[in-house]
């Protein structure tokens, strides 16, 4: 069996065994798969000038398979390597696969597929082949992830603050080709500096409208005005419902309610928090500890009340939901900041 294992393929694309034959790259993150494809490309390729490429999509040689088999046979008009890379490979073509899997005549043929179950006759064929290779593609872990961010920056040369991976981490979650797009972008941006901070990966790679109201639920939980003003400015200049703001100021100051009932009966505010799931953002943490501090049950039960008639407020009156999020805001700021 040809099969590689995920954790295999890093070590395969650095040195693949083969230099003819199937080679098929599949799995639910397109953006690996895509890239996998392109280092199979670039290594057959390199040190060859007359390296001929040949790119096909699935559904074009699903309409006619003999295509595939003729351009593998095919000579290259200036002698070098034949690769033929297929995009969105299906299982239309084991046909003429199966013809080249024993003989592909010291051609390439790199595969890009979706995810594909064991049985699948595509996957099945590559996998039997002696002159085949199926590389799994599978979302990257917290683990790789963090080796590809720091391993990226350390060949450009760029020293990274501490919180610099967890914090991009969480931005872009586990799509290869978005993560590579990403580095690139901040490493071109520290290219001068060769130092990348919490805030230039917040700036440049985070959704500023959600860091906004994540800064409007906490300034007003916390009791800082000058912040809280500067965060509604924001959201609302990036066209932010004030009637959505005014919800999730609901379910936040509900939330605190409901891990204060926690705290009450004994348990720390950190362990309350870590118990979460999904878990608040780590940058957050401190922040959320603090209000749970300052908030005493029986006054996040006025503010839920008070938040609720802001809510039914906005709604029978939308022309001045912003009037009544800002009035609605400051009071609860100010109820935080005599605790």
């Amino acid at each position: 069996m040809a099969a590689l294992k995920a954790h295999e393929v890093a070590r395969f694309l650095n040195r693949p065994d083969l230099d003819e034959g199937i080679f098929l790259a599949y799995g639910p993150d397109g953006g690996l798969v895509r890239e996998t494809a392109q280092r199979l490309i670039r290594h057959f390729g390199a040190g060859d000038a007359a390296a001929d490429v040949t790119i096909f999509d699935g559904p074009e040689l699903a309409a006619d398979p003999s295509l595939l088999v003729l351009e593998a046979r095919s000579v290259s008009l200036f002698g070098g390597k034949r690769i033929i890379r297929v995009r969105n490979a299906t299982k239309a073509l084991v046909m003429p696969l199966t013809e080249l899997r024993d003989d592909p005549g010291g051609a390439v043929i790199v595969l890009e597929a979706d995810n594909l179950p064991p049985r699948d006759a595509l996957r099945a064929l590559v996998e039997a082949a002696k002159l085949g290779r199926a590389l799994p593609c599978y979302p990257d872990t917290d683990e790789t992830l963090a080796s590809l961010m720091r391993d990226s920056f350390n060949q450009a040369g760029i020293r990274i603050d501490g919180d610099v991976i967890p914090t991009l981490r969480d931005i872009l979650g586990n799509d290869r080709e978005v993560t590579r797009r990403e580095i690139e972008k901040l490493s071109l941006y520290a290219a001068a500096s060769k130092e990348l901070t919490r805030e230039d990966v917040l700036l440049l790679c985070a959704d500023n409208g959600a860091l906004a109201i994540d800064a409007i639920l906490d300034a007003t939980g916390s009791g800082q005005a000058e912040r809280l003003e500067l965060a509604l400015n924001r959201a609302l200049s990036a066209n932010v419902n004030p009637q959505q703001l005014l919800a999730m100021l609901n379910t936040h100051f509900a939330n605190l309610r409901r891990w204060r009932v926690e705290v009450d009966a004994g348990k720390g505010a950190r362990a309350v928090l870590d118990g979460q799931r999904p878990k608040p953002h780590f940058s957050r943490i401190g922040a959320l500890e603090q209000q749970l501090r300052l908030w005493s049950d029986a006054a996040l039960a006025v503010a839920t009340e008070r938040l609720l008639q802001a809510v039914s407020d906005s709604r029978r009156k939308p022309a001045l939901a912003e009037t009544v999020l800002r009035r609605t805001t400051l009071a609860l700021c100010m109820m935080a900041a005599t605790h």
